[in-house]
């Protein structure tokens, strides 16, 4: 089977998360980036990484790597690179996206041009036409510059896996479902202790713990760029990979996870996207304020999302919410507490140094992932595990 060298985004902060999953998948990873994992893998493996990663943004398929410091140096080395044996005659193919970080080349409209140009030039010599009807599947491509390292890659994902396709209703300030999902895995969450979410909004958090209890795989109820990509990979390969996805489900694992929110119908549509998501039976959703959050379990997760107050007003009140959240955290006997958010004064305001804090860049916004740890659950006699 042929092997290609296989690049996947995620957020920044989170490299260590997709690292593991990659590894559980059973590849192996030759590059690790700020923001990214490259990995080797055959065909199988970009249906299954598409499939199976909770935490990468896409799966893109590197046609090359090179050093570029001039545009003329761009554009022979893409011209260079072997595009007839990823792109067909009929294929449709563009730059969707060009970045630069620290490079001489910084036009991302320019790099896109010209890049465009080299992969035409290329394929008009190889397949000895003059025009290109562009009729047949489409090959997005992205190009990114890091001091001057130039990365080529085509994008298997398409729509970024983000988009697990149970999320059609969302809150104000959603966090999106591959940043819940590395953070839950960042956490000692288990399936078997409770995980209440007492701002879940539409229901992100409690939904994603609730498909890493139940094995579902996150790419399961969705599309691929790459399926259409028949020259590369036989349609069977993805059937393969559903197929293994669908054995491991377990929609009849014991859990105890519940969301909560003020607001009644973002409540509704957190059960809607749950439903969507096929794990509406192994969550509990109710209207309820945070300062009425009490349990008594004990050696539970809190995991949230709270507002950051990202608006002046909203900013006036975030003292006394984030006095509340400390106060029923203080409640709750033996828990843990994670919670994302940019607000700088949380620990003032919980009343309690953070055990751990993690910086994290949501989207463009600089927040932290504070950590607050409970004592460990007493180990269970070897007859009851």
């Amino acid at each position: 089977m042929r092997k290609f060298e296989l690049v996947v985004p995620c957020h920044f902060g989170l490299e260590a998360v997709l690292k593991r999953e990659i590894y559980d998948l059973g590849y192996e990873i030759s590059k690790v980036e700020d923001g990214r994992i490259t990995f080797v893998g055959d065909e199988e493996a970009i249906c299954r990484a598409n499939i199976f990663l909770r935490t990468a943004e896409r799966v893109l398929l590197q046609v090359g790597r090179f050093k570029a410091t001039t545009f003329d140096e761009l554009f022979e080395a893409i011209k260079a690179l072997p595009w007839e044996d990823y792109i067909p005659a009929d294929g449709k193919f563009w730059v969707t996206k060009a970045s630069s970080i620290k490079s001489k080349l910084f036009s991302p409209s320019d790099i896109q041009s010209i890049s465009k140009k080299a992969i035409v030039e290329r394929l008009k010599r190889e397949y000895h036409v003059d025009w290109f009807e562009e009729t047949g599947a489409s090959y997005p491509i992205r190009i990114f510059l890091n001091k001057d390292e130039v990365t080529v890659a085509l994008d298997t994902s398409g729509e970024s896996l983000h988009k697990r396709g149970y999320r059609t209703l969302t809150s104000k300030a959603p966090i999106t479902e591959t940043l819940a999902a590395a953070l839950i895995m960042l956490t000692p969450w288990r399936p078997d202790r409770i995980l209440v979410d007492p701002f879940c909004g539409s229901g992100t958090f409690p939904i994603e713990a609730a498909m890493i209890a139940a094995n579902i795989a996150p790419g399961m109820n969705r599309s691929f760029t790459a399926e259409a990509w028949t020259n590369l990979i036989a349609k069977k390969t993805w059937y393969e990979c559903v197929k293994e996805a669908q054995e491991m489900i377990d929609t009849d694992v014991k859990t105890d996870i519940q969301g909560y929110d003020i607001d009644g119908e973002i409540v509704k549509a957190a059960r809607e996207n749950a439903k969507r998501a096929g794990v509406d039976h192994l969550i509990h959703f109710q209207q309820r304020e945070v300062a009425d959050l009490h349990h008594p379990k004990k050696y539970g997760f809190v995991i949230s999302n709270p507002p950051y107050g990202e608006r002046l007003e909203e900013k006036e009140a975030l003292p006394a919410l984030y006095t509340q959240i400390g106060q029923a955290y203080q409640g709750l006997d033996s828990w843990s507490m994670f919670l994302i958010t940019s607000y700088e004064d949380t620990e003032k305001y919980i009343g309690r140094k953070a055990d751990k804090n993690r910086k994290i860049y949501n989207g463009m916004l600089k927040t932290y992932f504070y950590q607050f740890l409970g004592p460990k659950p007493p180990r269970r006699p070897k007859a009851e595990q």
